[in-house]
């Protein structure tokens, strides 16, 4: 069986170690092996648990709920609807705070071109303002 390192591990998915040894600490890859040295070693199986839960944390499951969700792992087959319905009502809260992030955005967007729309009539306004005061020295040049 092929063993990752922290390192290797924290590389793969793009977090620090501090964040993965955070994440043992707090219950969440239990089993972790180790090496002779006292090192963490990362089976192909530990490494899919904490993809689960970089998934999970990234959508903003509390640790205390992905520890319950860990727990249920560890404790069997058995506990598999418990897991699919924690995944379902975890989903739908991804999808609600999606939905109000591109309302927010929206309104976000709006207010950007409000205030591009501002910005470029200024200019037009300073641009023609500027024309009219070039136009006055040209006629100013003229005039003697």
């Amino acid at each position: 069986m092929n063993y990752y390192s922290i390192s290797e591990a924290a590389a793969r998915f793009h977090i620090p170690e501090s964040t993965i040894r955070y994440y043992e600490k707090k219950g969440l890859l239990p089993l972790m092996e180790r090496d002779e040295a006292g090192r963490r070693l990362f089976s192909p199986n530990q490494m899919t648990m904490l993809e689960i839960i970089i998934y999970l944390k990234n959508t903003r499951m509390p640790i205390r709920t992905i520890k319950q969700y860990v727990d249920l792992v560890m404790e069997g087959d058995h506990t598999t609807p418990l897991r699919l319905e924690m995944m379902r009502k975890h989903k739908q809260a991804v999808l609600d705070e999606m939905a109000l992030m591109s309302e927010s955005l929206a309104g976000i967007e709006k207010k950007i071109a409000r205030y591009t729309k501002r910005l470029q009539d200024k200019k037009q306004v300073v641009h023609e303002e500027a024309g009219a005061t070039a136009s006055t020295k040209s006629i100013r040049k003229e005039e003697p």
